[in-house]
């Protein structure tokens, strides 16, 4: 759409808080968006950015980190006001979030918003009831979460249960979940399968086919470019902060997203490169250089016990369903949890190993761990870019009782390089960064302890196609340079081409590991539901 400039009316409705806007081009556009800009201070997030999305269509909102989809989102869901242009929900400019909830939008925002302390009941009617009366008995709420939760799920959830004991993708759910219970005409998705595993995301993906069927309009802000090519009927993408174009279904590919979102085309995300071959080379050459050994490590009562080594110069990936271990077995790896037997061990020199007995001793013995909730488990929201980075660092830093904040500022200006982190300044709050320049400060001060190990937890979660890019071939820099690489991840492509072994975990074990020309997404998907190469279920250790 070219720019228009309509003149904003207010509404002589006493009752409604919104302004009409005359700007819709079709009766099936349900949201417009015209020439939207938005700045915060001297940073340029949304410049003119034009969009519009119809009842029954799944709209995806794609582009960089830093490109200004969420921004763009939060506008939409009247988060955040704009600074010029114009917006229309159903013909009326929601001023804030109430006004966007009556007009039938809800929002599912990139961070995992739940109380904890909390039931999983009250996470789900967060929001939905007044400051002192309830619009829902318990026992309507109570059947509506039972109608919906399981679907989502896959399983029955005990509704009384506190929102903190059940992990970060059960969390998500509740979130979308909560959404849903609104009966939205309107639902717009940040991010909403970046914790959700396979078999989540399938189940995700029903459920939005079901909600176009019923005629909402579905807005989804996504980095997984496969993810949409499979549902997604058009597309914005967007770069830095410009709508540089609208690809309808049939032009949705990677090749035409990446073009628009980078300039670049994509024959693979990432390929075998000589950087790869050559760690390869050395974890072979040196079979005897295992950095870190599980022995007899059992993560259930029930569970089979893992043996699993790490050689120098080796990348080897994990992965598994929701709640097979997987998470688990990367906090013990990194003195976080306890296992229910077995130890782990780290080598110092070449005929020493020392156990692992907790997360300071990890860091000791030479364990990096980058958390999978850098919200949660990585990040001190309230502190600047440089504290952020430096403040694990201090302990470790200093001199006769004084910090050296000097060393500490070089261990930053050698990891932002490295990293290529970009912000807005060291004092700048650690919010103000894109989620991949957040993820890129969190894997830089581990990093900046040289450590001979190094632990991911899903570090690319919720970052951007060429941000996983720069993940990948750190990677393949770190294991080529001789240290030892673990990395989980839900997503299996990430796998090809960049592991030498991928170990698959089922029922709190590792069920197989596949090597070289076996490390193909059929064989982890197979596996990761239970079937062997010989097309055998495994059912040994399955929990009941």
């Amino acid at each position: 759409m070219g720019r228009v400039g309509p003149t904003p009316v207010v509404s002589q409705n006493a009752e409604q808080v919104s302004v009409a806007v005359d700007c819709a081009t079709s009766e099936d556009d349900v949201v417009i968006l015209r020439s939207i800009g938005k700045s915060f201070g001297e940073t340029i997030a949304v410049r003119e950015a034009t969009l519009s999305a119809r009842a029954g269509e799944i709209h995806a909102i794609v582009g960089e980190n830093g490109s200004g989809k969420s921004t763009l989102a939060k506008i939409v869901a009247g988060v955040l006001p704009p600074d010029s242009g114009d917006l229309a929900i159903f013909g009326k400019a929601p001023r804030s979030p109430r006004d966007a909830r009556q007009l039938g939008l809800a929002m599912v925002f990139q961070e995992v918003l739940v109380a904890e302390g909390a039931s999983v009941l009250e996470n789900l009617f967060v929001g939905h009831d007044g400051f002192a009366w309830s619009k829902l008995s318990k026992r309507e709420k109570i059947s509506r979460a039972n109608a919906l939760l399981p679907r989502l799920l896959g399983s029955e959830i005990d509704l009384k249960e506190d929102i903190a004991a059940f992990p970060l993708s059960v969390r998500q759910w509740v979130v979308i979940a909560r959404a849903l219970l609104s009966n939205p005409r309107v639902l717009i998705l940040d991010e909403a399968t970046a914790a959700l595993d396979q078999a989540s995301v399938e189940r995700f993906h029903a459920e939005l086919l079901r909600l176009r069927e019923e005629g909402v309009c579905v807005i989804v802000v996504t980095h997984r470019i496969a993810e949409l090519t499979a549902f997604a009927d058009r597309a914005t993408v967007l770069r830095d902060g410009f709508n540089v174009g609208t690809l309808n279904r049939g032009d949705l590919s990677e090749d035409n997203l990446l073009r628009l979102m980078t300039g670049e085309t994509a024959t693979r995300v990432h390929q075998r490169t000589e950087s790869l071959e050559a760690a390869s080379d050395l974890a072979a050459s040196h079979p005897e250089s295992a950095l870190l050994r599980a022995r007899g490590m059992k993560l259930s009562a029930i569970a089979a016990p893992i043996d699993l080594d790490l050689r120098a110069g080796e990348v080897v990936g994990l992965i598994g369903l929701e709640g097979q271990g997987q998470v688990d077995f990367v906090r013990v790896l990194a003195g976080i949890q306890p296992p229910i037997a077995g130890e782990v061990l780290v080598r110092r020199e070449e005929d020493l190993y020392v156990p692992v007995r907790g997360a300071k001793s990890a860091q000791e013995a030479g364990i990096a761990y980058i958390p999978g909730d850098r919200k949660l488990e990585g990040l001190f929201p309230n502190l600047s870019v440089f504290e952020n980075f430096g403040l694990p660092l201090y302990r470790r830093e200093k001199r006769l009782g004084f910090i050296l904040r000097r060393r500490v500022h070089e261990m930053f200006t050698e990891q932002e390089k490295q990293l290529s982190v970009v912000h807005g300044g060291l004092s700048a709050p650690i919010g103000s960064l894109s989620g991949g320049n957040q993820q890129k400060i969190v894997i830089g001060r581990s990093l900046a302890t040289s450590p001979s190990v190094v632990v991911l937890n899903d570090p690319t979660r919720g970052v951007d196609v060429s941000t996983k890019r720069e993940f990948y071939d750190l990677l393949e820099r770190l294991s080529s340079s001789g240290k030892g690489v673990l990395f989980l991840s839900n997503e299996i492509e990430e796998f090809i081409g960049l592991c030498h072994r991928v170990a698959v975990f089922r029922d709190d074990s590792v069920l197989t590991i596949l090597e070289g020309h076996d490390i193909r997404i059929d064989a982890i998907l197979s596996a990761m539901f239970g079937y062997l190469d010989n097309g055998r279920q495994d059912t040994a250790g399955m929990k009941p």
